[in-house]
This record gives structure tokens, sequence and C-alpha cells, in this order.
């Protein structure tokens, strides 16, 4: 017994493990996280524990107050991660890295500083000149989420927003149709003996995707176009079971959303406007108290009726069919959304101070790499070099040039 009290003493006297901090000092980063400005713009781009990871890295992170609210995180949530809360947007600013949702404004621009790095959504169908002079001549380097591609080379940000509104735009499909909002009174999916709710649903990309698998789940009749047949079958496979799907031949196209309770817009261009496939006339056609949600309403919209609309009015009514035109429907679930963004940018941002730089992660990451359209001031990004006739810098040699 002696033997053993000498044994368990002798481990009680060595060393103990102890907690260090994780990261190099030397690359940590100050990422800035601004309150939203622009109109309806309620999510943001970290969670409180996205913030916790990044400052458990060695990494500051200032947000301005209220930044998260509209999502449902609260100041004192981000500040009981270690973040620095601040009521002026200028201390926000001065931060290494500024990271928000929506483009920056001219006034956002104008509080930057030189050759800061900016992650911002940013459509160049709704790029404005002055503000892209503005960065420009701050040499900022700026990324896109449009182009930011993940490992198989799929837009990453674009899958995980088009997922969240097929889904959302087919649950507010189910409530346009009841009572309560003035519709024709029908469950989405209908019961026993009652024939399903048809909806058309036009586009098969990832939005159309989730609606339609939505759509399914609640025991709708389903009925998807698209102009390609390659993402009809995908579609086909994806849902995992049959559902009608056909090739935009107008007469049928026509026929079909005539007939139908719900019809969901959601054809993507790549760039410029969405085709406008379904007329005025076809919609004059369609049954009292149908909805109509035209997804594609930020790229022009599908349908020849559609107007923009909002969060606070987001209906109206044309020849009795009910038009929803939202642009920014992921907002109306902004926590949700929130969670999706921050799981793609804390990676990011990460690889960034392993990497020893933005620079060095561009160079070694194809995916962020395609994600930047401009770098310290020059522009890098073709489809914006042609809308403005500005001069285009291949970012490959950029950066060879700069090794």
């Amino acid at each position: 017994m002696s033997n053993l009290s000498k044994i368990a003493q002798q481990a009680f006297s060595q060393t103990q493990e102890a907690f260090m901090p994780i990261g190099n000092k030397k690359n940590s980063l100050v990422i800035g996280i601004p309150k939203e400005i622009v109109f309806q713009e309620k999510r943001v781009a970290l969670t409180p524990l996205s913030v916790a990871l990044l400052i458990e890295n060695g990494h500051k992170v200032i947000l301005e107050s209220k930044a998260g609210e509209a999502s449902n995180f609260l100041d004192h949530h981000y500040s009981e991660q270690g973040a620095q809360i601040v009521s002026d947007r200028e201390s926000v600013f001065k931060a290494d890295i500024i990271i928000k949702i929506a483009s920056p404004t001219l006034e956002e621009v104008a509080l930057m500083k030189n050759k800061q790095i900016l992650f911002s959504s940013q459509q160049p169908s709704l790029l404005q000149q002055q503000v892209l002079n503005a960065l420009m001549k701050k040499q900022v380097t700026a990324l896109s989420y449009e182009y930011l591609q993940d490992e198989g080379g799929h837009l990453t940000v674009v899958r995980a927003m088009s997922e969240i509104v097929g889904a959302t735009s087919t649950l507010i499909a189910a409530e346009y149709l009841s009572n309560v909002f003035g519709g024709k009174g029908l469950m989405l999916g209908g019961v026993t003996g009652v024939p399903p709710t048809e909806m058309v649903i036009i586009g098969a990309g990832t939005v159309g995707e989730f609606a339609a698998r939505t759509a399914i789940a609640l025991g709708a009749q389903v009925k998807v176009f698209d102009s390609s047949v390659y993402r009809l079958r995908r579609l086909q496979n994806n849902v995992g079971s049959r559902v009608f799907t056909s090739v935009m031949q107008p007469i049928i196209l026509n026929k079909a959303v005539v007939a139908s309770d719900v019809v969901i817009g959601a054809l993507r261009a790549k760039n410029g406007r969405s085709s406008c496939v379904i007329s005025e006339d076809t919609v004059s056609k369609m049954k009292p108290n149908s909805v109509l949600i035209d997804v594609s309403i930020d790229q022009g919209g599908c349908f020849e009726t559609s107007e923009i609309t909002t969060h606070d009015h987001p209906i109206f009514r044309k020849y009795d069919v009910i038009h929803y035109c939202v642009p920014n429907i992921a907002s109306r679930v902004a926590r949700t959304a929130t969670y999706a963004l921050t799981n793609i940018f804390t990676p990011i941002l990460l690889h960034i101070a392993e990497c020893g730089g933005l620079s060095n992660l561009i160079w070694s990451h194809q995916g962020v790499r395609n994600a930047v359209y401009l770098y310290q001031g020059s522009l890098t990004n073709k489809d914006m070099a042609d809308k403005f006739k500005l001069p285009f810098k291949n970012l490959d040699l950029m950066i060879v040039a700069n090794q």
C-alpha cells in the first residue's frame, strides 16, 4: 500500500496541463461587423459563437451596436463571447477586414480606410459606378458573395440562400392560399378525399428544387418547367420522387399556369436580367385568388405583371391574382440565413490568418479567388469591367507578379 501511495503522490505532483491561446498572434486579424443600413436587410455576417471561435484563435472582432438585433442576436450575446461593442460606425470601419451582408453604400465606402479588405454581397447588375470608383480610389480588395465557390466549384453562398428561399417561398404560398390573407381558403397539399393543390415552378435550379421538395412534402401536385433537360433530370433525381417536368414550351407552360393555384418563378440569369416568360395576358386568365411568387424579382422578374414589393407590404393584386414580389426573401428568416452564412464565412476568415494573409489564401484557394472583384483597387471581374467599360486585369497574373 505504501508503494501505491508514493505513486499517487508523484502523479499529483506532476505538471498539470494548461490552456494556451490558439493561433499565431503575428497573423491575428481585426474584423469589423457594421450594422446594415440597407432597407429591410436583417441578416448579420457572423453569429456570437462564430465570433467566439475567431477570438479563441487570437483575432479581434469589433461589432457595431445592434448589428445582430434583427436576427435576434443581441449585443450582450456578442460581448459575452469577447467581441468589442461600439456605438460609432467609424470605429468599426477602422478594422482590417469589414464583413457585411449588403453591398456597400457610398456612405460606408467614405468611412473605409485605404487598402482595406471588404466581404459583402455585390451583384454586377446592381453595382453603382460611383461606389465602384470610390472603392478603387481607396485601393480596396473586395470579394463578392455571388461569386464565392466551395471545393466542388459550386456557388456556396448563392446555393445556401437559394435553399432557404426555395423552401420559404412554398411556405409563403401556403400562407396566402389561406382565408387569413384573403386567399382561396385552400390548404397546400389537401387531405384524404380532397384533390391536392396544383403548383407550377418555373426554374429547376436550387430554388426550384427546394420549393418542389417542400411542396411535395406537404402533398401538393407539382409541375416544374425549365429550358434545360439536364437541370430537370437533376431535380428529378435529387427530389427522389416522380414529379411532372417539362421544357418551357409556351403552350404547355401557359396552360399549366392558368390551371394552377400557385406559381413560383425561380429563374436565375447568370448576368443581367432574368427572362420574362409569363405574359400579362396569361396572368389575367389565372383563377381568382391564385398566388404568384416572383423569386426572380431582384433580376427584373419572370412575370410581366411583377412589381417590387417589401416585407412591410409584400403583396398586391392584379387581375385578382395575389402577387408576392419581395426581392430579399431570405431576410424573412434572418436568423436561419445568418446561421447558413456564418458557416461559410468563419472558415474563410480563419484560413486568411493561417495562410499569412488574404493574398496567400487567394493564391491557394480557387473558390475565394473567383470571388475577388477588386484587388488592391484594380478591377478583376470581367462582368463588371464590361458593364462599365473599364480596364480589366487578370487576377492570376497580378498575384504571380506580387509573389
